[in-house]
């Protein structure tokens, strides 16, 4: 059984600035509608990119360290034990960040089995995820500035009889 206080570690982040590890423990205990990870951020590291969810919301509690959030009003430095809630849509926008010297312990706990959309704003991107409890999971990231029509690339069907 997962525990957040000796979790498997099935999600390694490793990217310059947002080396990570992340424990999908929801998953892990065969949750199909709920998510929960437990995340660890090593000193002098980000957990993600600063985002905003147009699907989920999104409760995080602080279970060791002091992060650094970023929301749209700016940066503070969260408590542990402390728990913020990320509203829907650019509001709940948020990023972590470790600017300590001792490694960050979070669990966050969000809905799933709906399809997701996220924005990076610095990145001016958009993700479009799907996640299953089977792990077989839909991601795909765009470019905004990538953006086509709606009709690009379509051709109509052929006249009925032909």
């Amino acid at each position: 059984m997962p525990n957040i206080f000796e979790p498997h570690f099935d999600e390694p982040r490793e990217h310059e600035g947002f080396h990570c590890r992340r424990a999908r423990i929801g998953r892990q205990a065969g949750a199909e509608r709920l998510g929960a990870s437990v995340w660890e951020v090593p000193p002098g590291q980000a957990a993600y990119p600063y985002h905003f969810h147009y699907a989920e919301e999104e409760l995080l509690f602080v279970l060791r360290g002091r992060p650094s959030l970023r929301t749209p009003e700016g940066w503070r430095d969260l408590e542990p034990g402390e728990t913020v809630a990320f509203l829907v849509g650019e509001r709940g926008g948020h990023q972590l960040l470790n600017r300590t010297a001792e490694t960050v312990r979070l669990l966050v706990v969000s809905p799933h089995g709906a399809p997701e959309i996220c924005v990076y704003p610095d990145s001016d991107k958009v993700g479009v995820y799907a996640r299953r409890p089977d792990g077989a999971d839909f991601r795909e990231l765009h470019r905004r500035s990538d953006a086509v029509d709606y009709y690009e690339g379509e051709k109509p069907p052929p006249a009925a009889g032909h």
